[in-house]
């Protein structure tokens, strides 16, 4: 076999790789039980959040850049998780919003979480919860 081939070959082995440790990382980190299922049905929610999260000047500007990231990659129409595969396809937009709304509170707070979720309070309570805070919203 030629080097390019050799090449190819150790670039496509590779790639594979990367994107089979990327799948279990994503297993790893997904919500247990219900927690997955909520963060699922709560998604158009999430995709509110995250809109008006990166729209808040008041935040760090390098908090709006990963919130600026996962929202192109919510817009491709192509998943890092292909919907076929089970649990996973169609949950890895819920896992991803749920790991950068975890970086975002611990580096901001759950204030601007409070100040801009557009759903019920009891939606809130299960977004505090995959960001693993306590499921008590602030009443007031």
């Amino acid at each position: 076999m030629s080097e390019t081939w050799q090449i190819l070959v150790g670039v496509a082995v590779g790639l594979l790789v990367c994107w089979l440790v990327l799948l279990a990382a994503l297993a790893i980190a997904r919500p247990k039980g219900n927690l997955l299922t909520e963060a699922v049905r709560l998604l158009p929610d999430l995709l509110r959040l995250v809109s008006r999260l990166v729209r808040d000047r008041t935040l760090p500007r390098r908090t709006r850049w990963l919130l600026w990231i996962l929202a192109g990659y919510l817009a491709l129409p192509i998943d890092l998780v292909p919907d076929f595969i089970p649990v996973l396809g169609y949950a890895d937009d819920a896992i991803a919003v749920v790991l950068v709304l975890r970086t975002v509170i611990r580096r901001t707070g759950t204030d601007a979480l409070v100040r801009h979720w557009p759903g019920t309070p009891d939606g809130l309570g299960v977004v505090r919860q995959l960001a693993g805070l306590s499921a008590e919203t602030p009443r007031g």
